[in-house]
């Protein structure tokens, strides 16, 4: 059970982005029906924002400012007071990510794109680091490298999807409450 959940904080991007899809799953199970295509990418879209944008960054925050020795040796860096700054700012993201999950479009958008950047400058970090001094230490060559790309992609993707189904979507019955994120 140690190695399980070792591993799943260890790859805590990739787990949170399935207990997100789990989540958007489990609340597609409670929706009136028919389902449309809308409401199934809303359920995604809000619960990746929830899950990868909100709390993956909270993690972050705990992490870097509680845990900074820790991940510092994980990443394969030494320890540094930047880390604490990397953690603030992952508060930031977060609460942002926690407005957004019912928010407008604009909020998450915002949640979305502060993120993305920090992710694929993080990724190129981690290329660099790769490739300058070998660093192949678990936080920087494992799942996070291949997460600080998936991650805004898909946020950008579901961001789009989520768009163009509003702009398709036909109009609520007057029983239902329109989406929070209708413009």
């Amino acid at each position: 059970m140690d190695t399980i959940i070792r591993t799943l904080l260890e790859n805590i991007t990739l787990t949170l982005l399935i207990l997100g899809l789990m989540a958007s799953g489990m609340s597609l199970l409670f929706k009136s029906r028919p389902l449309t295509a809308h409401d199934m990418i809303e359920a995604i879209l809000a619960y990746f924002i929830l899950f990868s944008i909100g709390l993956g960054y909270f993690y972050n925050f705990v992490m870097h400012v509680f845990f900074g020795e820790m991940v510092a040796h994980f990443i394969g860096w030494a320890d540094s007071p930047f880390q604490r700054e990397v953690g603030f700012a992952s508060l930031g993201f977060a609460m942002v990510g926690f407005l957004a999950f019912r928010g407008s479009f604009d909020l998450r958008l915002a949640a979305i794109v502060g993120p993305a950047f920090f992710l694929l400058g993080a990724a190129g970090g981690h290329i660099y680091e790769i490739i300058k001094t070998g660093n192949l230490a678990p936080g920087n060559a494992g799942m996070i490298l291949y997460t600080d790309i998936a991650l805004p992609v898909l946020g950008f993707v579901l961001l789009w999807l989520h768009y163009r189904s509003n702009r398709t979507a036909p109009p609520r019955p007057s029983h239902e409450p329109p989406h929070a994120d209708t413009h």
